[in-house]
């Protein structure tokens, strides 16, 4: 009984209460099984039992299945499919007992915890903005394998319950009461199991699930009838444009709910433990535990955060109201950071505020802001023209244009308006930062902190640390960015730092393939398949090739500045070829009226029909050549920014390429990508690459071997 509580009150009902020993969350273990068989031998044999109630001892309800035993266990899926069934029967005797059984959710209850909660007649949730409910298996390459499925297609009806398994959404308190995931809310920690004990009073009766009474039907329709027949007729096509056919788990989870209306109960509860089995040892699982469980884990906990005390910033500024800048505004003030936002002219600064002023009606139109909190977020922003007004501030953040004499004399001259303990950030993309600490008075104190547009919807910050950059300036820099809400992933100086490197790549084969002789349609549609968020064509007129013209000047400025040795290491040379040539032709992207697309007035868009004039050879490159063109060229180049020393670790080069860059999430992220290949396999293939198109696809031993160390060292 270690891993719960058990106690009966004087009218026979039991509390049952998690609470799994040496950790922080109740986890389904192997000892939280054993104690679940024990539980039920004692609850079947208990006189006068009236009903039970499921709680929790810890902050969450209940966190799941144990991922760590998942990714890392030996078993193939025969084995697991019988773990599995062992793992979710004591959930069907649950269900099965003679009286009410309620779930009393005082915090989180997603996945193996929330499906604990289905197996219950009632659910009764805390009004809480940390007690979400729902089923993300989905997310990480899987589904609910202990029931949840099943249970909630039969709950709410396929239609209803396909959004919530197929995407892994995860419910508040007042969406969960009116999806129907919980019945009844209440507002105090107190009140759970007093209310969950009032429900079984009252409802001495509803001790069967509706699945398990004679006659049930389905919510919405049973199997047969047109409207499901019609929602399972469509939904493959609908998830077809969403996953692209590269995720897996949501199909499985689509196929398992479809036919768990086609079969008994029992059967379906099988069925749904072989599809679970046949995803956990898939590539796509592997990476999404990896990444999206495991390393973010890593990274909000602070696993690679420099050890020191806790730092916050009590006030800010931002210099430069621009479209950086205002973002970064709207960032500080959504957490309630107050903040100096200050341009040239006053009437500038006003300006950048008004981007927060929109973004704030547009919440309000979407019921996710009320007037009240639109006033108390635009009260942090003040607009300014006057260093003065930031005198004394906790974190000043230059968001100039991108050129780097202009950032080279802001700098110095608002560092004075710093605080004694404060830190400066360079909110800059390529510049690199060591070069432009040299015009600050404090080089230990100065970071890059870049930040990606659109600001608000980005929710990531690359750090770099400069030369100088004091280890104290990285910590406080990294709990900043935490501070606001978003992701830190930190790296070293280098030109192009690791997103801007990278990314630049994904353009630059774009416009290689086009040279090579591919039709612009065909690239397009090639990024499509890989899953890159947008194609490459289209994200140079999104970007504006005029903007990436005065980038290679700047960076021209640089090589004779620093030596061409020194000069920046990605090839770029498709880049600066077609790119220049476009912006000669007037065509620099759609600000500039039109760029590789034509931009009608109705919204619509086509490739323009003059791109055939940047064809210089015909190499025939097929559709997987060109996919694996793409990918690669991401992958390798991650791959040199870990050997070179730019990445410090595995987790972020993966969050960063996913969250900053747009690789395809389904892969787990650049590195991870090549660990789903396998290190061995993808060298050959980049060797075949590097032999039809050129040396930017070599891939080093000393490169690989370095991937080899940091996977033991995460091991």
């Amino acid at each position: 009984m270690s891993e719960y509580t058990y106690e009966k009150d004087a009218s026979g009902i039991v509390t049952i209460t998690f609470d799994s020993q040496g950790k922080s969350a109740n986890t389904m273990t192997r000892a939280w099984f054993e104690g679940m068989k024990e539980l039920m031998a004692k609850l079947s044999a208990e006189e006068g039992l009236t009903g039970v109630v499921i709680a929790s001892a810890k902050k969450t309800f209940f966190a799941g299945g144990d991922l760590e035993e998942m990714l890392h266990g030996s078993m193939d899926p025969e084995d697991i499919f019988a773990y599995v069934e062992e793992m979710k029967a004591p959930l069907r005797q649950l269900e099965k007992l003679p009286v009410p059984v309620v779930a009393a959710i005082n915090g989180a209850a997603l996945g193996g915890g929330f499906e604990i909660c289905l197996a219950c007649n009632h659910r009764v949730l805390l009004n809480s903005p940390k007690a979400v409910v729902g089923l993300p298996e989905a997310t990480l390459g899987l589904l609910p394998g202990a029931g949840g499925v099943v249970r909630l297609t039969a709950k709410l009806g396929l239609e209803a319950a396909l959004p919530l398994l197929a995407e892994g959404k995860q419910l508040r308190q007042e969406k969960a009461l009116k999806a129907g995931l919980v019945e009844e809310l209440v507002d105090t920690p107190e009140e759970l199991i007093p209310a969950a004990k009032a429900w079984i009073k009252a409802n001495p009766e509803a001790a069967a699930q509706p699945w398990d009474q004679k006659g049930f039907r389905y919510p919405g329709g049973n199997a047969e009838s047109a409207n499901v027949r019609m929602v399972a007729a469509m939904a493959p096509t609908m998830l077809y444009n969403k996953t692209r056919g590269l995720m897996p788990a949501p199909e499985k989870v689509m196929d398992i709910a479809v036919n768990s209306m086609r079969m008994g109960f029992d059967s379906a509860l099988r069925n749904e433990s072989r599809g679970f089995a046949a995803l956990l040892r898939s590539t796509e699982a592997r990476a999404a535990i990896t990444t999206f469980f495991f390393g973010m884990q890593a990274i909000k906990s602070g696993k690679v955060r420099p050890q020191g005390d806790a730092w916050k910033a009590g006030s800010s500024a931002i210099l430069g109201a621009g479209m950086m800048g205002s973002g970064i505004a709207w960032a500080h003030a959504s957490r309630g950071l107050p903040t100096a936002l200050k341009d040239m002219s006053l009437e500038n600064a006003e300006k950048g505020k008004g981007y927060s002023v929109k973004l704030a009606d547009k919440a309000i139109k979407r019921g996710r802001m009320d007037e009240a909190k639109k006033d108390a977020l635009l009260s942090c922003i003040t607009p300014t023209d006057s260093d003065e007004t930031f005198a004394g501030t906790d974190i000043i953040i230059e968001a100039v244009f991108e050129d780097i004499s202009l950032k080279e004399k802001v700098i110095p001259e608002t560092y004075k308006q710093l605080s004694d303990t404060g830190i400066y950030g360079s909110n800059t993309s390529t510049l690199p930062i060591s070069i432009l600490a040299e015009s600050c008075p404090d080089p230990t104190r100065f970071i890059g902190l870049h930040f990606f547009s659109p600001v608000d919807k980005m929710k990531i910050v690359e750090i770099i640390v400069g030369d100088k950059t004091s280890e104290e300036t990285l910590r406080k820099a990294y709990d900043y960015v935490q501070q606001i809400g978003y992701l830190p992933i930190v790296v070293n100086d280098k030109r192009g730092f690791f997103t801007s490197r990278v990314f630049g790549t994904y353009l630059d084969e774009g416009l290689a393939l086009m040279r090579d002789g591919m039709s612009p349609v065909a690239i397009e549609r090639a990024a499509w398949k890989i899953g890159m968020p947008v194609g490459p064509l289209a994200v140079h007129d999104e970007v504006s090739m005029v903007l990436t013209k005065k980038i290679h000047e700047t960076h021209i400025a640089l090589d004779a500045r620093l030596g061409v040795e020194n000069g920046f290491p990605a090839d770029d040379s498709s880049n600066v070829k077609v790119g220049q040539s476009m912006v000669n032709m007037g065509r620099g992207g759609r600000h500039y009226g039109g760029g590789f697309y034509e931009y009608a007035e109705d919204g619509t868009k086509k490739l323009w029909d003059g791109l055939s004039q940047f064809k210089e050879r015909d190499l025939n490159v097929s559709m997987q050549d060109a996919e694996d063109r793409m990918m690669y060229r991401q992958a390798i180049e991650t791959l040199r920014c870990l050997d070179e020393g730019v990445l410090r670790t595995e987790v972020e080069a993966n969050i960063g390429s996913i969250f900053a860059i747009g690789f395809p999430a389904h892969t787990g992220g650049a590195l991870q990508f090549i660990h789903g290949v396998g290190l061995d396999a993808f060298k050959k293939r980049a060797d075949e690459l590097a032999a039809a198109y050129g040396p930017r696809f070599e891939v080093t031993e000393s490169a690989l071997n370095k991937l080899r160390s940091e996977k033991l060292a995460a091991a």
